[in-house]
């Protein structure tokens, strides 16, 4: 009997769906419990006996009186708050369990907010469940936020400053048939008056940047004769023309008519510079004449440096020095033209370039600053300090230099070139790093020069074209910031003139 009684306890424990009647309690059963007796509890109100017989048969968890002060109900969790107020958490607990409870529709908003103002201090509606006290804390002093520069919708200055863009295609394309391929011959130059003159064999032509309108200026007489150099006046008014039968012409353009034609060299006049009334103009025989253009007897200084032809020459914007390059290499600096003196010496011979010295530019913003170009065995842009004597800083440019201008919107190096790349290259000034390089050129760049308003540049090559590039457009509200301040200036001179 006793084995059969043993047999139907194995049994009984085996069968897993029967329900285990002497096991502890779940967890679902536990937590329905403690629910049911909470919500037994909440029901009771302060003026009512409490009818505890439903609950009599449980043994209740906590011996009653011992711990009063119910601790508040964490649903959902909590997080610890350093500065917490034990007040504003029991209004807290009573807010979370009056959220279940139907709305009270009669009238007794006010009465209640009296009553809680008077108990509490404050109105419990407008209780926070949360509360942060103090002020705070200052960070110290010279704290960088890193998570700033991240996130911060504020625009900073790096990203205010718009980039420029500079075309890599030229604004216009101007033909030049029968441009004559010398190196050392100086074929283009723009006037203030926005007009291009340009020589084409033995022609030279004007066009009008502003209306478009070509002008054929004048032709020599002889075929075998061909124009070398070309140099307006300051004003605009006036074209000086260098040719190959040793003379230099003077023509008013506006009347188109020759003024004069000034011989005194022996040899075809390469090159040409304006300083006022007084015409330099640079020659195959390596002598470099001064002619003052409002006498007859013009010729009044020659200047002997050079052995070979000059084929730079270049007054500074403040009248002070004019520079010279020659097919020997050497870079002259001369002083103004003194009254009554038949020659002077030179201020500067620098003899560091390893080829031909034609390119050659004054820095408009730092007239004591010169910049010039070697040719294809030199290919380096040197920039000298005329004052100390000094080199200030080189470049090896890989290619030939033909030309040098500085433009002075942005403060920019402008160089030509010839072989082996053919192309302009704009450099920052003083740090000469590249900027931009614009290419369309077939062959060699032989001539380049600035616009009136600075902001375009003009180049003429072997491949018999003339490419206008519009690079240095100014921003237009620092244009009009500078167009104020000249005429602020202008006025001022005036009302000192009246």
């Amino acid at each position: 009997m006793a084995h059969f009684g043993f047999e139907n306890d194995i049994d009984s424990i085996l069968k897993l769906d029967m329900p285990i009647t002497n096991a502890p309690m779940a967890r679902w059963q536990r937590k329905a419990s403690s629910s049911s007796t909470s919500s037994a509890l909440n029901g009771l109100s302060p003026g009512k006996s409490a009818n505890v017989s439903q609950s009599s048969s449980k043994t209740p968890s906590k011996t009653p009186g011992k711990n009063k002060k119910q601790t508040p109900s964490k649903m959902g969790g909590d997080r610890f708050i350093p500065i917490r107020n034990s007040k504003q958490m029991d209004v807290a607990s009573f807010l979370l369990t009056k959220e279940n409870e139907p709305m009270d529709t009669s009238n007794t908003a006010a009465p209640s907010k009296a009553w809680s103002m008077s108990l509490n201090g404050y109105n419990i509606e407008d209780a926070k469940i949360l509360h942060l006290g103090g002020k705070p804390l200052n960070a110290p002093e010279g704290y960088q936020n890193n998570l700033k520069v991240l996130y911060s919708q504020a625009t900073t200055p790096a990203s205010i400053k718009k980039t420029r863009y500079i075309s890599s295609t030229p604004d216009r394309i101007l033909d030049a048939p029968e441009l004559r391929n010398d190196f050392y011959l100086n074929l283009l130059d723009w006037s203030s008056r926005n007009i291009l003159a340009v020589a084409l064999h033995n022609s030279v032509y004007l066009w009008d940047a502003s209306q478009g309108d070509i002008i054929l200026l004048m032709k020599m007489e002889r075929e075998e004769d061909y124009i070398c150099s070309l140099s307006w006046t300051k004003e605009g008014s006036y074209l000086a023309i260098g040719t190959s039968d040793c003379k230099v012409q003077l023509w008013d353009v506006e009347n188109q008519k020759r003024l004069r034609s000034m011989a005194s060299h022996t040899a075809r006049v390469g090159s040409l510079s304006w300083n006022d009334h007084v015409l330099s103009s640079g020659s195959r025989s390596g002598h470099i004449h001064h002619h003052d253009v409002r006498v007859a007897d013009h010729h009044i200084s020659t200047l002997t440096g050079h052995s070979q032809e000059v084929c730079g020459l270049q007054w500074s914007p403040d009248g002070r020095y004019l520079a010279s390059g020659g097919n020997d290499n050497l870079v002259y600096v001369w002083p103004r033209v003194q009254e009554g003196s038949n020659g002077s010496q030179s201020v500067r011979c620098w003899s560091e370039h390893q080829g031909a010295v034609k390119a050659l530019a004054w820095c408009s913003w730092q007239p004591n600053i010169l910049a010039s170009g070697g040719g294809t065995s030199d290919r380096h842009i040197r920039i000298w300090n005329v004052n100390s004597g000094s080199c200030i800083s080189s470049l090896d440019t890989q290619s030939q230099i033909s030309s040098l201008v500085f433009a002075p919107n942005y403060k920019e190096l402008v160089s030509a070139h010839g072989y082996a790349h053919n192309n302009v290259v704009i450099w920052k000034y003083p740090a000469l790093t590249k900027v931009a390089e614009l290419n369309g050129h077939e062959d060699r760049v032989l001539s380049l020069t600035m616009s009136p308003d600075c902001s375009s540049i003009a180049t003429v090559a072997g491949d018999e074209t003339i490419r206008l590039w519009k690079s240095f457009e100014v921003d237009p509200i620092k244009k009009k910031a500078k167009e104020r301040m000249a005429k602020s200036t202008s006025s001022v001179i005036h009302q000192s003139i009246r």
